[in-house]
């Protein structure tokens, strides 16, 4: 499993359309106590989060790009 930094941020963005991708089968599994599916979708939510912040950043970096 790939290296996490602090607080179990995804180190890349691939990272964390994998791990969310690996959530969303088991939360649409359906075998996850409900527990687990709220802390699940809570974690769900942290990685949405990260990836639209990296996109958001990368778009900001070709607009500066085009810029020039």
């Amino acid at each position: 499993m790939p290296a996490r930094t602090p607080k179990n941020t995804p180190a890349t963005y691939e990272d964390a359309m994998q791990e969310l991708e690996q959530l969303l089968a088991q939360i649409e599994g359906g075998r996850l106590p409900l527990e687990q599916l709220l802390s699940g979708y809570q974690r769900g939510t942290e990685l949405l989060n990260f990836c639209r912040a990296r996109l958001q950043a990368v778009q900001e970096q070709i607009q500066t790009l085009e810029a020039d």
